[in-house]
């Protein structure tokens, strides 16, 4: 009942959708931490690619990353922005 005390109605108070409740809340969480680094993963890319078109350089993300690897080089994507 501690983790439902923050539900509004009954999904605070009856047992039942408690229980429904915290399943849903636990599956949520987990799927949403997955989507979470899709999401930033997406979002680096994308501000690479504009940083790499606003520079005049002649190619896009994906060349870019794909020289990178031909020349085994590392790229982590959070701090280069």
């Amino acid at each position: 009942r501690l983790f439902a005390s923050s539900f509004r109605g009954a999904h605070s108070r009856l047992t039942r959708t408690i229980t429904q409740q915290k399943i849903r809340a636990l599956v949520s969480a987990h799927r949403d931490r997955d989507r979470k680094k899709r999401d930033f993963r997406r979002l680096w890319i994308t501000r690479l690619n504009a940083v790499i078109r606003e520079r005049g350089v002649s190619y896009s993300y994906s060349r870019l990353i794909h020289n990178l690897y031909k020349r085994q080089l590392l790229l982590n994507r959070k701090i280069v922005y």
